[in-house]
């Protein structure tokens, strides 16, 4: 009897002994899944695991069409054919001799309805952009999380304050009454960084939202709702760099996954260069290759396994939590030929996708540049695909119009009309996101925080061409200075988080200025509503 019991604790244990191994030997497996019909239909599938690549991999009912070993023995790229095939899950096994080392559900799932034909912002929406950890606190459970290094503090001006996605969706009653169409949050993949990471443009998970603002359940339920309310989402993405604790920065997939020196090498932050016909090879190089902090090491998009690891990445978030478009980060410091090719493949798998790109300049002819089909990028035969730039001449233009105290034959308001004559330099400046100010700038309302003065440039903003974007908190009169720190310009909205002194997110807990602003705002957007835009 006590034979037969060791027997059975043995051949138990040996058995989970097993299948611990499986799941161990298989680290990660990036996309996990993938859909029918779709336009990208050759799917790279990143396997990594320790020695990997020794493995033989096999893929039950689909074509592989081929396997990519690199210097890294724990990686493999295995590229299926998906096309033509039915929803489902295909096994994928790794074997050693008759031995199967790993296997994997990886699953076809069906499209969404019109997934094809969904479409993003135009000039007919206005965008609201909230940063997520300042806007509201929905749920105070998760403001610290074991498995990310950073815990909450609100009283830390640069910590992360707990706010997240249940706090947007408490509130997207608020951002419909205002008159908004269109949200764009920052980054909301996890961010790892031991500091400061609560903007998330350092992200270290790209298929995972960040704990601290919820689960990617949460973020499709954020979507949903939002869609029940006309509201679009459009997602923050980051293809120019990643956080220095991304799980690949610990076992890079090849040594040229990201730019590396021979020391430390920081951007010259010099974008003039990607089209400047005088530009050093050494100025244009670091413009591109440079890391943009010593916290976010630069992505080398010339090496077409990440390339194609990015493009993917992408197309799966649209797919799968339904989006309605892109905000790109840092767009004009990517490298211009893989920059052009990610924007290319995500707008054929969705032409009528709502795309714009932060390309931070302060000459209508360079940004004019980055848009697609630019004559001004013509010249030097390049095309970056891109629908959308951002508008910073008129930003600029708008704090010059209001700060300078007279006005003159080139001063004052006359900035403003110099900055649309130049209109003509645009492919189409109708797809401009034209804005007063953003996460990253001065408020206007510090500028000028006169109420007469935000209803003119409101005004402005809500009537010229371009699609219209105006940043949380403005629309109850919030003020930030710039030079005092980021920070101050990315104030937690007050009502937000349970035991605020008062809540602007209600008319009855706003103060007389907060509801004045807000007021204006709400019929200004309300009626840009029932116009022909």
């Amino acid at each position: 009897m006590n034979r037969l019991v060791v027997f059975i604790g043995f051949t138990i244990w040996s058995l989970s002994a097993c299948v611990a191994q499986k799941v161990s030997i298989l680290q990660h497996v990036e996309p996990a899944n993938w859909w029918v019909g779709m336009n990208h239909s050759d799917v790279e599938i990143l396997l990594h695991g320790k020695d990997i690549s020794k493995f033989t991999v096999n893929v039950e009912g689909l074509e592989i069409l081929k396997s990519t070993k690199t210097e890294n023995p724990n990686y493999l790229f295995v590229t299926v054919a998906t096309s033509g095939k039915a929803k489902g899950t295909y096994p994928i096994t790794l074997s050693e001799g008759k031995k199967v080392m790993a296997n994997f559900p990886f699953e076809l799932k069906e499209r969404k309805v019109n997934s094809l034909a969904r479409e993003g912002f135009s000039s007919k929406d206005v965008i609201y952009l909230l940063m997520p950890d300042r806007f509201a606190n929905g749920n105070p459970a998760n403001d610290s999380h074991a498995q990310t290094i950073e815990k909450a503090n609100r009283s830390l001006p640069g910590g992360r304050h707990g706010g997240d996605i249940q706090g947007i969706i408490n509130n997207l009653d608020y951002i419909s009454e205002l008159g908004a169409t269109a949200i764009w949050s920052t980054p909301l993949l996890e961010d790892n960084d031991t500091t400061y990471s609560y903007h998330t443009y350092g992200q270290s998970d790209l298929y995972k939202i960040d704990p601290r603002y919820g689960t990617n359940t949460e973020y499709l339920k954020l979507v949903e709702e939002a869609h029940k309310r006309n509201l679009k989402v459009i997602k923050d993405v980051v293809p120019n760099h990643w956080g220095y604790t991304h799980w690949m920065m610990k076992d890079l997939p090849t040594y040229n996954w990201i730019h590396q020196f021979p020391g430390y090498a920081q951007s010259n932050y010099r974008t003039s260069t990607q089209m400047d016909p005088h530009a050093s090879e050494r100025d244009r190089k670091y413009c591109e290759e440079g890391w943009f902090v010593r916290s976010m090491p630069d992505l080398n998009q010339s090496n077409p396994l990440l390339l194609n690891y990015l493009i993917q990445n992408t197309i799966w978030w649209v797919e799968y939590a339904d989006l309605d478009a892109l905000r790109v980060d840092t767009y004009s410091y990517n490298e211009k030929a893989g920059i052009s090719k990610w924007t290319k493949a995500v707008m054929d798998e969705y032409p009528k996708l709502g795309m714009t790109g932060e390309v931070w300049l302060h000459d209508q002819a360079q940004i004019s540049y980055w848009q697609k089909d630019s004559p001004i990028a013509a010249i030097q035969n390049y095309n970056s695909n891109l629908p959308s730039v951002m508008d910073f001449t008129l930003h600029d233009a708008v704090q010059d119009a209001f700060n300078e105290k007279e006005q003159g034959w080139d001063r004052g308001v006359v900035r403003l009309y110099e900055n649309f004559v130049n209109d003509f330099l645009y492919k189409d400046p109708n797809q401009l996101l034209v804005f007063l100010e953003n996460h990253d700038t001065k408020r206007f309302n510090e500028f000028c925080p006169k109420l007469e003065d935000y209803k003119l440039a409101m005004t402005l903003l809500a009537t010229t061409r371009g699609i219209p974007q105006i940043y949380y908190g403005s629309e109850i009169g919030m003020k930030g200075d710039k030079n005092k720190g980021d920070a101050a310009i990315r104030q937690d909205f007050p009502g937000g988080w349970t035991g605020d002194n008062h809540n602007a997110f209600k008319a009855e807990g706003r103060t007389t200025e907060e509801q004045a602003y807000f007021e204006f705002t709400k019929k200004l957007l309300n009626w840009r509503k029932t116009k022909n835009v």
